[in-house]
């Protein structure tokens, strides 16, 4: 399941950080750095992932 998580966090980053921990900060946050860039909000999705 988490290889479908970072395929959909490459992808669309925020999807993936949803799938992972619902809406909360990470999931607000991962808007804010997508918008701002987008490899910064692939990063984090793949980081809040695999933390996770």
């Amino acid at each position: 399941m988490d290889l479908l998580r970072i395929i959909l966090a490459i992808i669309l980053p925020p999807l993936g950080v949803f799938l992972q921990v619902g809406i909360g900060m990470h999931f607000w946050l991962n808007i804010v750095l997508t918008l701002l860039g987008y490899i910064p909000g692939i990063v984090h999705a793949v980081w809040v992932i695999a933390k996770k």
